[in-house]
């Protein structure tokens, strides 16, 4: 008899101590979700002096890409254009993380915009919902050149991890908007990857895998843009640590070598020790922020879409130790 009060009460008492734990927990979840809720991004700071564009409304959300231009620059101008999108897991994330980008190029000639997106976090959005944003704000671009002053046959797609997925999708995937208007293609003439995700297809049974599982809105392989290699793809440069424990810099070697082979132009840039987001400013003394910048305005320039040597702070560019390996 003894024994068996003994097991209930033991019983009861993991019960509580499970309830409890339960608890514990959502109480954490709700309070992730009310930082994440109060992490939209901000017009001010880093944004300040943009020009700031609304491409696309989804019931009472505004979408903007805030523009930085090149000095002088006019509506009757054609310069080239690049559009970056932030990185976040395509949970957060802000238009604000690519700005010092966004001024470089804009000093260099080019029209430079940042894009919002819609994100889990704020908005409940599937990852399907983040390329369908992408999708319409290259095609808005496209469309408003003139008004804009820029080439319509010059906008470059650019961005990092979950943001360079998008950048890549744009150039890779088929349509996945609800645009009215869809005789403007949103295809980018250039792409300029940062630790981009190009392959959402998994057999890794992590949380995290099955986490974003539960969050694509559409099949992995339709958002995989590995999967949709193609000829006639737009030039492309890719930037990615070694030791990225993300994103494997051995899928970014396939995905390159898959995108020659179906006859298109792709660089992959591999760092030596370099982890994930490797090359946003304030990490390794900017050594990395501006060698990925420099080997960025090499390849516009390239393609003849800027002249003349990097601008980039010299003395910084000369101490960067420099990329390991080069798939050209």
């Amino acid at each position: 008899m003894m024994v068996r009060l003994i097991c209930v009460a033991i019983a009861i008492a993991t019960a509580s101590f499970c309830s409890a734990a339960e608890k514990d927990k959502e109480k954490r979840r709700e309070a992730r979700r009310a930082t994440a809720t109060a992490s939209a991004p901000s017009q001010d700071g880093a944004l300040a002096g943009a020009r700031s564009e609304v491409y696309k409304k989804v019931g009472d959300v505004e979408l903007r890409i805030h523009f930085f231009m090149p000095p002088g620059h006019k509506q009757s101008d054609k310069a080239p254009a690049i559009i970056f999108f932030f990185g976040g897991g395509w949970l957060t994330g802000s238009p604000g993380q690519f700005v010092p980008q966004c001024r470089y190029l804009a000093s260099r000639g080019m029209v430079a915009g940042t894009a919002d997106y819609r994100v889990f976090n704020r908005h409940q959005a599937m990852v399907a919902d983040c390329v369908a944003d992408a999708q319409s704000a290259l095609r808005w671009a496209r469309a408003n050149a003139r008004r804009l002053g820029i080439d319509p046959d010059r906008i470059a797609s650019s961005g990092g991890s979950a943001g360079g997925h998008l950048a890549a999708a744009v150039g890779t995937l088929d349509d996945m908007t609800d645009d009215k208007d869809k005789s403007v293609s949103f295809r980018p003439d250039a792409m300029i990857l940062f630790n981009p995700a190009v392959d959402l297809t998994s057999d890794d049974p992590s949380k995290r895998h099955l986490n974003l599982a539960k969050r694509l809105g559409a099949k992995a392989e339709d958002l995989s843009p590995a999967d949709h290699i193609k000829p006639g793809l737009a030039p492309t440069i890719i930037f990615h640590g070694k030791n990225d424990h993300l994103i494997p810099f051995a899928r970014i070697e396939e995905f390159a070598q898959a995108m020659r082979a179906a006859g298109n132009k792709c660089e992959a840039v591999g760092f030596e020790g370099q982890g994930h987001g490797f090359f946003n400013p304030g990490r390794s003394d900017n050594l990395y922020f501006h060698e990925t910048l420099r080997l960025t305005d090499r390849f516009l320039a390239s393609l003849g879409w800027i002249e003349g040597p990097p601008t980039v702070d010299a003395k910084a560019a000369q101490t960067q130790p420099g990329p390991t390996k080069r798939l050209k």
